[in-house]
């Protein structure tokens, strides 16, 4: 569906994410928990994307906290790179995934049932400007949860590491 959107970018266009600490923030944080164990048990072959855009299951760890979370994002394939980005809806502040790579960049990534260790970095702003065209022919909900907020939402790209 590259360059419209479907149900899934209709949907979370239409609808603005949920604040942090609210009934709908606990129903999308139990909705993501079993959309993991979902990917996971299939290898990625079912709920292995929304609306064609790809997914990928981010393992990192808390930035203050130190404990392992885990979050699907929708990912851009650069080569042997991922590039994502932080926009959680539209919301006026960063994903705590965003944070958590800030403060551990050593993560670890899953798609297609298999496991990779990436070191995330923050995209310098050329290199981000770059990459925006591709993203959001990938995914165009980005454009509407851009104007939702005040702040640029960060992108992030993945390098793995060698093993």
């Amino acid at each position: 569906m590259s360059g419209r959107k479907g149900p899934f970018g209709w949907l979370t266009s239409t609808f603005p994410a949920p604040k942090p600490g609210g009934i709908t923030w606990k129903i999308e944080n139990l909705v993501t928990a079993t959309h993991n164990w979902i990917f996971r048990k299939s290898g990625g072959r079912v709920l292995g994307n929304f609306d064609g855009a790809p997914l990928v299951i981010l393992r990192t760890r808390g930035a203050r906290s130190g404990q392992l979370r885990e979050s699907p994002v929708i990912y851009l394939a650069d080569g042997d790179r991922m590039v994502v980005v932080a926009s959680i809806g539209g919301n006026p502040r960063n994903p705590a995934w965003y944070h958590n790579m800030k403060a551990h960049p050593e993560i670890e990534v899953e798609t297609k049932g298999k496991r990779r260790r990436m070191r995330a970095r923050e995209a310098g702003e050329t290199e981000a400007d770059e990459l925006w065209p591709g993203l959001l022919e990938m995914w165009p909900a980005w454009g509407d949860y851009m104007k939702r907020t005040h702040r640029k939402f960060p992108v992030m790209i993945l390098e793995p590491l060698e093993s």
